[in-house]
């Protein structure tokens, strides 16, 4: 087994932390204050590569392996999760699916577009009375001679607002749960789709976090994604995938936990000496780096798995498990070192906190995690 990585894996994370220290770091706080990330930077990771990771050149992309992707999204999540997010949703859940499913004619009509940055994605699947239970969708999706009419509401909807395009999930027939649900490409400007801004949030605050409305929305048929009734299972697919991506982004937030109080700890004086050299403060330093270390290796695991070709689902939700989890522990232990100071947004430590406690919900709770994670091991579904 080998953990080093390759000279090409490690000029890929050399590159993201060059574009994390010019085009992220400066505006943190900024973006975090106004709860708007500048949208260039969508054309700027589209410039650098970022959003074309692991999808065929063929269509734009620019190809890779899935621990690059890996070590792109963390350092990401080390400058901020809000851009972070923008990749793992329209790259790793949307242009993946679009990759993994799509016909060809999707494939080249909208990865090129998302793989550039001239186009970015949403993943329309959480509704308003439906998160964890998501074959329980109300949305609905009814066909109307070469078309199909939807309506329907989605919430929490990351990039909602930015969109061009939207990978929607609706029921399209009369099948209960997860077997009536289909998935189709929805170009966000199509009459009868509109879309409010979730303001408010405890973290991810700069990202464009949306409600999306559906009311007679007509698409043609030629808009669905993978055959009809399959659409439960091509979320599932991006989801598992997505769960790695999620997974990175918090061992970047905990990496920026350990750096941060690392270096103040270093600075700051008390009882007559670097409160680095006090033993309480160097044990929440050392469960910091620990935490650090077991997520990314989890997560190096699960990219490990897919690049080989291997069944990667349940681990990948032991990667987000943990690496979520960690990231709330490692975000809180550095507040904790940097005392009150770290109550205050002009040091980084408490948006570290806000950020990551949204990871333990989205993209499957830690509570759905573990119910994967048991049924993998005991064969009885607990749904």
């Amino acid at each position: 087994m080998d953990l080093a990585l390759s000279e090409e894996q490690e000029a890929v994370r050399k590159l993201a932390e060059d574009f994390v220290a010019r085009e992220v770091a400066p505006h943190v706080v900024d973006w975090d204050r106004a709860e708007d990330v500048d949208r260039s930077i969508v054309r700027k990771l589209g410039d650098v590569g970022f959003l074309g990771l692991t999808v065929p050149e063929e269509y734009g992309g620019s190809g890779g392996d899935h621990l690059s992707y890996c070590l792109v999204t963390e350092e990401l999540g080390r400058g901020d999760s809000s851009v972070r997010g923008i990749v793992s949703v329209s790259l790793g859940l949307v242009a993946k699916t679009v990759a993994a499913w799509g016909s060809e004619e999707q494939k080249r009509a909208w990865l090129p577009r998302l793989t550039s940055g001239e186009a970015i994605g949403c993943f329309g699947l959480t509704e308003p009375g439906t998160g964890s239970d998501a074959g329980n969708l109300a949305t609905r999706a009814v066909r109307d001679g070469g078309d199909y009419v939807v309506n329907g509401a989605k919430t929490f909807i990351t990039n909602g607002t930015w969109a061009d395009v939207v990978l929607l999930f609706a029921r399209t027939g009369e099948a209960p749960g997860h077997r009536g649900v289909s998935a189709f490409l929805v170009p966000a400007d199509t009459p009868g789709l509109t879309r409010r801004t979730i303001h408010g949030k405890l973290g991810l605050r700069g990202q464009a976090t949306a409600e999306l409305v559906l009311e007679d929305v007509r698409i043609p048929a030629s808009a669905l994604l993978g055959p009809a009734g399959k659409g439960f299972s091509i979320a599932m697919s991006a989801l598992a995938k997505g769960r790695m991506s999620v997974a990175a982004g918090c061992v970047g937030i905990a990496q920026a936990a350990l750096d941060a109080a690392v270096r103040y700890a270093g600075e700051r004086e008390q009882f007559g000496k670097a409160i680095a050299g006090h033993q309480l403060v160097q044990e929440l330093l050392s469960d910091i780096a620990v935490d650090v270390d077991a997520a990314r290796l989890l997560t190096w695991r699960v990219a490990d798995l897919i690049d080989r070709g291997r069944e990667f689902a349940t681990a990948a939700s032991q990667a987000k498990l943990f690496a979520s989890e960690a990231a709330v522990r490692c975000a809180n232990n550095a507040i904790q070192v940097f005392g009150g100071y770290g109550y205050i947004d002009e040091y980084p430590v408490g948006k570290l906190l806000r950020d990551a406690r949204v990871m333990t919900l989205y993209e499957g709770t830690s509570q759905i995690q573990k119910l994967i994670i048991g049924r993998a091991l005991t064969g009885v579904s607990a749904f």
